[in-house]
């Protein structure tokens, strides 16, 4: 909260400044995640699981604001999350799901 009433003070935008936060934030998952050896597919499915599990939960009290105050930005981009995160929870759970039935031995 310090850095938003930092960047208004600067004369930055707020908006501007959570973007540029959001774009580095992309850049920074991107080659995170590409760096990874598939020996550690796994545990960073867990996590982005994880991950998207706390972002739902978010996502699901923005749509719940359509309820009172009609359907607005907040909700809309709550709702779209909410669908993206739950296709990534369950596809992980789905690779996750491939991964290990590799290990099972056959017959």
């Amino acid at each position: 909260m310090e850095m938003i009433i930092m960047a208004g003070a600067a004369g930055i935008s707020p908006v501007v400044f959570q973007l540029a936060i959001f774009v580095l934030a992309i850049f920074v998952g991107y080659f995170v995640v590409w760096a990874v050896t598939p020996a550690l597919h796994t545990p960073l499915m867990a996590v982005t699981n994880a991950i998207s599990s706390v972002i739902i939960v978010g996502a699901l009290v923005a749509v719940s604001t359509a309820a009172s105050d009609g359907i607005n930005l907040a909700s809309g981009l709550g709702f779209i999350a909410t669908l993206l995160c739950a296709v990534n929870i369950f596809g992980g759970f789905l690779v996750t799901q491939r991964m290990l039935a590799m290990y099972k031995k056959k017959g």
